[in-house]
């Protein structure tokens, strides 16, 4: 039995010239997916760095200031309270950045892969 599409004159979806070098693999699509790849890496790897500083920064802080553990602020302990209550907005602050980072990232490759 052989099936068969009655749709064989549909409209076929725009090719950007670019994406031929992507498609066939050659060694233009190579250096351009090395640099989309390299770029994601090294954004992912500044978040990742910025955000273990300040969370590995908060230990060495109060130790450096001892006193600072000592402080309440609404009758709880400051260091539970940067840790339980005022990381979280810096994680969603560089969860938001890092996305729209990454869409730049995403929207620049594509502009160079357009105007090839």
């Amino acid at each position: 039995m052989l099936v068969t599409s009655p749709r064989t004159r549909a409209a076929t979806r725009p090719r950007h010239p670019g994406t031929r070098e992507i498609d066939e693999q050659t060694g233009l699509g190579e250096v351009y997916m090395r640099s989309l790849i390299r770029s994601q890496l090294r954004l992912a790897l500044s978040v990742c760095v910025a955000v273990t500083g300040v969370i590995g920064g908060l230990p060495a802080l109060f130790l450096l200031a001892p006193g600072l553990g000592d402080l309440r602020l609404l009758g709880v302990p400051l260091p539970w309270l940067l840790l339980a209550v005022l990381i979280y907005p810096l994680f969603v602050v560089c969860a938001w950045w890092y996305v729209r980072q990454a869409e730049r990232v995403e929207q620049d490759f594509a502009e160079l892969v357009d105007h090839r």
